[in-house]
């Protein structure tokens, strides 16, 4: 019994002394664990003292605090750091090593100057970097490396002096790129190279002169770019070359721009073209012909001041087209013929008096219309505008357009016309031209000539010539032959071929009128020939010794010495001996191809009789012969 009890308390000691070793160890992994945790809550509740955190989203926002240095303590798996408005003067390779989940960055409102090469090189997850407003002066190469994921990038508003190669070389997934507001003198040519997803480009406020074209070619799909408050002055042919995914352009307060070539946006495929705020001067519609897909134009605040006839040529799907503060004067008949699918067309606050329906080859798609702060003459070119006359479709929208004449109109809307004010006052005048009698008019050869043509009516009407060579002449000419303002035809100077009937047109709304008149040019002497085509300041003469009537004369005596004339004279007479002695050689040389052959003439004639004694002599004497040889 003992033995075996005391065999089985031996037992029960030896288990009891197993067990407290198992629990010895149990406890001490439940310690280490439990110590694990404790860091590992302690290290995701941490948050500096002067921050804002979130747990939910993993956000750290040390906005406004005045740091002068990134804070420690900021959790390694945050994802969005805000550390703007604050003192930061340096990124370190150092100071975003550790948040590798980091998603959002906001570095904007610092004093930023320096940022090391390879400073984000762990921060792969990185979708948003913001540097606004700071003080970089130039983002070196190797700065952004690593940022594959990045889309969103602010540069706007620092010092940046250029953009060197390659600068973005990594960041292919970006689609939002801002370096507006710099101090950009140039752009390298290979400064957007890697640049694969970029689809919005701002350049504004810099120090730019000509359109980076050589850099933007590398922006394959590029969507929309905006180019604003810039001292570009011109657009050379093919600006914008490659960019065939580019569909938005905006091109704002530019004063130096005062034309737009032909083939400056030659390539684009663009939706949207916005041309505000510049210097233009002439509307650019050669330029817009290579534009078949444009449905929004805005052209604003220019000195266009006139749109002729075809000068907007087809551009089939335009729906909007914006002129508002263009200075307009005048917008000719079938000047928007070309747009079959307007359906807004806002020419407001310009300078127009009458915006007529033979504008456009049809006005039945037009639905909306800005035409208010226009010194309006409300005559028969509005009546289509009234209330009763205008399509049922279209609203004039803004100010309401006044009347600035006639006078019984004067600050009346169109909206408010009605019977009998429209009838009595809204009317037209067929042109009238004068003078009655047929014109004949002679000129010398060399003066200036004028054929009168004064035209009357309401509105004033325009006028064409038709010269004898059926060239149309009208205000707009230049060259020998110029319309004047009141409608008559300035030659200068008159030429032989001039002389001719030319016509006189004159058109308006109600009507045309014409008058023909005609011109004869009295050739120059060859004395005065040689004054007119050889004439400079110094053999003009006038009758009074003063330049005030203009008047030259060309029957001066030109001077010649006696050396001249001897030296003509020899000449003359050398000339003419050399003809002669050419003509006897040529003589002398066929007759002595013709042999030592001489042929003999003999010449048989009877003497005349004479009166005393005749018939002796007539008996004894018969007829002569006379024998002769010619050399």
């Amino acid at each position: 019994m003992w033995a075996g009890g005391g065999a089985g308390k031996g037992l029960v000691g030896d288990g009891a002394l197993f067990a407290v070793m198992v629990g010895k160890r149990a406890m001490q992994r439940l310690l280490l664990a439990g110590g694990l945790l404790l860091v590992l809550a302690g290290s995701a509740s941490s948050c500096p003292a002067r921050c804002e955190c979130s747990a939910q989203t993993k956000s750290v926002s040390c906005h406004r605090k005045r740091l002068a240095s990134i804070p420690e303590g900021v959790p390694i798996e945050t994802r969005a750091l805000d550390l703007s408005k604050n003192k930061l003067r340096l990124i370190n390779f150092y100071n975003f090593s550790s948040f590798l989940q980091l998603e959002d960055l906001d570095l904007s409102d610092n004093t930023i100057s320096v940022a090391e090469i390879g400073c984000f090189h762990s921060n792969v997850a990185l979708r948003s970097l913001n540097l606004r407003s700071n003080h970089l002066m130039v983002v070196l190469k190797g700065v952004l490396a690593g940022l594959t994921n990045l889309t969103h990038l602010d540069l706007s508003h620092n010092r940046l002096v250029i953009l060197l190669d390659h600068v973005f070389q990594d960041l292919h997934r970006l689609t939002f790129l801002e370096v507006s507001n710099n101090q950009l003198v140039f752009i390298s040519q290979r400064a957007f190279t890697g640049l694969l997803g970029i689809q919005s480009l701002t350049l504004e406020r810099s120090n730019l002169t000509v359109v980076p074209t050589d850099a933007l070619a590398h922006l394959h799909n590029l969507v929309e770019l905006r180019m604003r408050f810039l001292s570009i002055s011109f657009l050379k042919p093919f600006s914008f070359k490659q960019l065939t995914r580019l569909r938005h352009l905006e091109v704002d307060s530019w004063p130096l721009l005062e034309s737009l070539p032909p083939l400056s946006l030659h390539g684009l495929n663009l939706t949207t073209l916005f041309i505000t705020n510049t210097n233009l001067s002439a509307f650019p519609g050669a330029a817009l012909r290579n534009l078949p897909y444009l449905t929004h134009l805005n052209l604003s605040y220019c000195r266009i001041q006139h749109i002729q006839q075809g000068e907007l040529g087809p551009l089939p799907q335009l729906l909007e087209l914006r002129l508002q503060g263009a200075q307009l004067l005048s917008i000719e008949p079938l000047a928007f013929a070309g747009l079959k699918s307007l359906e807004l067309l806002d020419v407001s606050q310009n300078r127009l008096d009458s915006l007529e329906r033979a504008v456009f080859a049809s006005a039945d798609s037009l639905q909306r219309l800005c035409l208010g702060g226009n010194p309006l003459v409300c005559d028969c070119r509005l009546l289509w505008l009234l209330s009763s006359h205008k399509p049922a479709s279209l609203q004039i929208l803004d100010l309401q357009p006044e009347c600035s004449a006639p006078q019984h109109l004067l600050g009346k809307s169109l909206r408010d016309l009605k019977e009998p004010l429209v009838s009595r006052y809204m009317t037209c005048t067929k042109p009238r031209v004068g003078p009655n009698a047929t014109q004949l008019l002679m000129a010398d050869e060399g003066q200036p000539a004028r054929l009168s043509c004064t035209a009357e009516g309401a509105p004033r009407p325009s006028v064409v010539w038709i010269t004898p060579h059926r060239r149309y002449v009208t205000a707009k000419s230049s060259g020998r032959m110029e319309v004047q303002p009141d409608g008559s035809l300035e030659i200068k100077p008159a030429e032989l071929h001039d002389s001719g009937v030319y016509l006189c047109i004159a058109s308006n709304p109600a009507g045309n009128a014409s008058l023909s008149a005609s011109l004869a040019v009295k050739s120059l002497g060859t004395g005065d020939r040689i004054h007119f085509t050889n004439r400079s300041s110094g053999y003009l003469t006038e009758p009074n010794g003063t330049w005030g009537n203009g008047t030259v004369l060309y029957n001066m005596t030109v001077p010649i010495d006696m050396k001249t004339i001897l030296i003509s004279a020899a000449m003359g007479c050398l000339s003419f001996l050399g003809v002669v002695v050419f003509c006897f050689l040529l003589l002398f040389a066929w007759s002595r191809g013709k042999g030592r052959h001489r042929n003999n003439f003999d010449i048989e004639y009877v003497p005349r009789k004479s009166n005393g004694g005749g018939a002796d002599v007539a008996e004894t004497s018969g007829p002569r012969r006379v024998n002769m040889k010619m050399i």
